[in-house]
């Protein structure tokens, strides 16, 4: 495998002392499975090397060190000092783990990056392919399948009768814009993007901004901010953040309220915000409460499967704001299916990574807002609210 030779004549010939670098794949099982036996078999030809199993480290002669990582849980990778990394499959990764913690560990050694993969829609992999064009400090090779004459037609003829034109385009063609396989909401982004609905959407002060929220424990908290209008429901801001207490959420998310000049309405949070901590005897819901100094609205549990069909009936009438909604609007763009490795099909439960906590929030969104009549005097409309609100629980 080309990057792993490439990560190893760094480690060997660096000039400066210890060398260190980086395989980094999505999920920690995932490098092991993909290259360790690489490693072994380009790094063991040569003398004196020792391979650490547990760790998945390959020591070099001259002190210089491979070892392999999940960015999974990047921040584990804090503090450490890289000559070189290679971040393999990079549409799949969390963009955060890159501009928090991998080019930072890149700039006291003045170190590089490769960054190799299969695009999955306009996400983070993107935007670096897109950044990388006409700077001189870059190198971008895209290699498809119908150019670089890599695989023979037979084969590549077999693989486009038995996939569909999307899953060949991105797989073998290179494709940012083809639809993410197992993607959830393909469709109705798609549209979105054919109707110009996403792009600049302002703040329109006279209404009201109500927040969506997906709290995070162990992982990311997530929050939208939107607004409704008529028929409408206008995506106007998302923020997201991991490892701060409620009150420096609550801080967060009112200081943004103050620079944007948001007049704040509803709050709408998960059912297990009800959950009371075993410490102080208070719930979430309580202690958000009393930091909001608002009462908030706790979302009825309706399962994932009819969350998942709300949020695709929201957002057939949402406008997002491309800027200040990007991250969360990427990861909405991703979140897909599992796929069963073994019987090479989709699972219908979603996959749990990081862009789950964007469209988790999202799905709070549209299981607990309630869409106004559109006319005080339209029975039908009146009769349709009055469904859904039996629906959702309300």
């Amino acid at each position: 495998m080309a990057v792993i030779n490439d990560l190893l004549k760094t480690a060997l010939t660096c000039t400066k002392p210890n060398p260190r670098v980086a395989y980094i794949a999505p999920q920690f099982n995932q490098a092991k499975d993909v290259v360790w036996n690489y490693v072994h078999e380009f790094a063991g030809v040569i003398p004196g090397v020792q391979f650490n199993e547990a760790e998945l480290r390959c020591d070099l002669p001259n002190g210089g060190r491979l070892r392999l990582y999940g960015a999974d849980n990047y921040e584990r990778l804090r503090g450490i000092y890289l000559d070189d990394a290679a971040l393999d499959e990079y549409a799949d990764m969390d963009p955060r783990a890159w501009s928090q913690v991998i080019r930072p560990a890149l700039t006291d050694r003045s170190g590089r990056a490769t960054f190799i993969g299969t695009p999955k829609g306009a996400n983070g992999f993107k935007s670096i392919w897109d950044d990388a064009k006409g700077d001189p400090e870059w190198f971008r090779l895209m290699l498809k399948a119908s150019e670089s004459g890599l695989l023979p037609q037979p084969e590549l003829a077999s693989a486009r009768r038995g996939m569909t034109e999307d899953e060949y385009d991105q797989e073998f063609e290179c494709s940012f814009e083809a639809a993410v396989r197992g993607a959830f909401y393909a469709r109705e982004l798609k549209l979105a993007e054919e109707q110009k609905r996403i792009g600049r959407v302002p703040h329109a002060p006279e209404l009201r901004v109500h927040t969506a929220w997906d709290l995070g424990i162990d992982d990311a908290t997530s929050i939208w901010f939107w607004q409704a209008s008529g028929q409408e429901v206008r995506l106007i801001d998302y923020y997201e953040t991991s490892g701060e207490s409620l009150t420096d959420i609550v801080g967060s998310i009112t200081e943004r309220g103050k620079q944007r000049q948001f007049r704040w309405g509803d709050h709408y949070l998960p059912h297990d915000v009800e959950v009371r901590e075993l410490a102080t005897g208070r719930s979430r819901r309580e202690v958000l409460e009393s930091l909001l100094g608002t009462k908030v609205r706790v979302v009825p549990n309706i399962g994932i499967a009819d969350g998942i069909n709300a949020t695709r009936m929201v957002l057939a009438r949402c406008w997002i704001d491309a800027e200040h909604c990007e991250r969360g609007l990427n990861a909405v763009r991703l979140y897909r299916r599992e796929f069963d490795e073994k019987r090479k099909v989709f699972i219908p439960r979603p996959l749990h990574d990081w862009t789950s906590h964007s469209a988790d929030s999202l799905r709070m969104l549209a299981v607990g807002y309630r869409q106004p009549a559109i006319a005080t005097g339209d029975h039908r409309a009146q009769e349709q609210r009055r469904t859904a609100n039996r629906v959702t629980g309300y």
